[in-house]
């Protein structure tokens, strides 16, 4: 049978290939001047966008931040080489835009000047130099990840996805976020031992 669809790269592809091709019918027709051809992208992926927000902690704007992403993809859809299917491109994306927000939440949050009333006891400068202490090695740990393994690590510890969600995200099988996972985790926890 030759049902393939025309237009269609080399390479084998998995369960998600059709998924994939049509996105790639859809830039190639959004890049030709379409507009319906953004909608209907738009269509295809803003509800797991928003969950992906929504598990990650999001709660107050996520709407704006789905809408962030397409913006910040569509203006940078050149670039999109399809090393990875448009729906991993836009989590990435996505992923970005939320730790942009922490960091800057984080900045803001630092600057508060602290007040007389507001002094630290010894015991709570202690917390959270051992809280600031921990928050380091494990950040140390989680950049010493292979960039997979970071992913569905981030994905899992910090955005909360379940293991289909994060297959989804990185375009990989469940089983193998799995195993990912398990390795990251095994590695961290060698790290932290040290």
């Amino acid at each position: 049978m030759t049902d393939a669809p025309q237009g269609s790269g080399p390479g084998g592809g998995g369960g998600r290939g059709g998924d994939d091709q049509r996105d790639l019918e859809l830039i190639a027709q959004w890049k030709a001047g379409d507009q319906r051809a953004a909608s209907a992208l738009v269509e295809r992926h803003a509800a797991a966008l928003a969950r992906f927000a929504v598990a990650s902690g999001e709660r107050n704007e996520v709407d704006e931040l789905v809408q962030d992403t397409f913006v910040r993809a569509f203006n940078s859809l050149d670039g999109f080489r399809g090393d990875s299917s448009f729906r991993t491109w836009l989590f990435t994306i996505e992923r970005r835009l939320l730790l942009d927000r922490r960091r800057a939440d984080k900045r803001r949050r630092d600057r508060l000047e602290i007040q007389e009333d507001d002094a630290a006891t010894e015991y709570d400068a202690l917390d959270s130099v051992v809280a600031d202490e921990t928050e380091r090695r494990m950040r140390d740990a989680v950049t010493r990840l292979s960039p997979t393994q970071r992913e569905v690590f981030t994905l899992r510890v910090g955005e909360g996805l379940s293991y289909k969600e994060i297959a989804d995200a990185v375009g990989t099988t469940e089983g193998a976020a799995r195993v990912h996972y398990h390795n990251a985790m095994r590695a961290v926890k060698e790290f932290l031992d040290e």
